[in-house]
């Protein structure tokens, strides 16, 4: 059954990985779905390949976030689910931690995701669904990763403070906080593909399911935290990370 129906759902960050399997799921279940990214050609090719509409916007960039909300507005008026999904994995251990590197996780994961919300509130329906993704990285304390955790937990505190606030409206705000999920996040750090690998074998070790997670598997807690399934849920984070978190 279609959960989802005459819905309008913006995911940003939807041309790949968890963005792309949750634009996959929330059509099947029946939503007018939009993605947004930075690469105007892997927008367009997975725009076209979904079915769904797609925008070119970096989220780091206020006005391009402004100019991604008039376009949708124009297009559907108002949205009813926003995923907040776009984010960036950049690594650097204690020490060697450079201005960069802070503002690539931060300008992306944090204030990029705020602003996000921010911006689409006016647009965005009594009773819509947000869902921020965030990660166990959070709380874990895992090496080479304190600026991405500091990013994730920030955006976990603001949740808790959005749902607060946008109760009133009948807006839920919840946070999905996953573990290591098999996406091309990890190659776009620029580390060496054996470095890589190691860093996958270790992490995977450590999963109780000894397996990656499949964005599809997130995907669908997006679908239901959408869904009037979920309607009394909200200021809640859900790990979906294989055990991970308690091991």
């Amino acid at each position: 059954m279609q959960k989802l129906t005459g819905k309008v759902a913006v995911i940003t960050g939807g041309k790949s990985g968890i963005g792309y399997a949750t634009a996959e799921e929330l059509k099947a279940q029946g939503a007018k779905v939009v993605i947004t990214g930075r690469s105007a050609e892997k927008v367009e090719t997975a725009a076209k390949t979904l079915g769904v509409k797609g925008y070119v916007a970096d989220v780091s960039n206020l006005a391009a976030i402004e100019q991604l909300v008039a376009n949708v507005q124009s297009e559907f008026d108002k949205v009813d689910i926003l995923f907040v999904n776009a984010g960036v994995f950049a690594p650097a251990p204690i020490g060697q931690i450079t201005e960069e590197v802070f503002d690539q996780n931060m300008d992306i994961n944090f204030k990029g995701a705020v602003f996000t919300v921010e911006k689409f509130l006016p647009i965005l329906n009594d009773g819509a669904s947000i869902i921020n993704l965030s990660s166990i990285n959070a709380y874990t304390g895992m090496p080479n990763t304190a600026i991405y955790a500091a990013s994730k937990a920030a955006m976990n505190a603001y949740t808790r403070t959005a749902a607060t606030e946008l109760a009133p409206r009948g807006i839920r705000v919840n946070a999905i906080n996953p573990g290591p999920v098999s996406t091309p996040i990890f190659g776009k750090t620029g580390m060496p593909e054996d470095q890589l690998n190691g860093f996958a074998a270790a992490m995977q070790n450590r999963v109780p399911l000894k397996r990656f997670g499949q964005p599809s598997e997130i995907a669908k807690l997006a679908a239901f935290l959408a869904s009037e399934d979920a309607a009394f849920i909200t200021g809640s984070e859900y790990n979906i990370d294989g055990g991970l978190n308690i091991n």
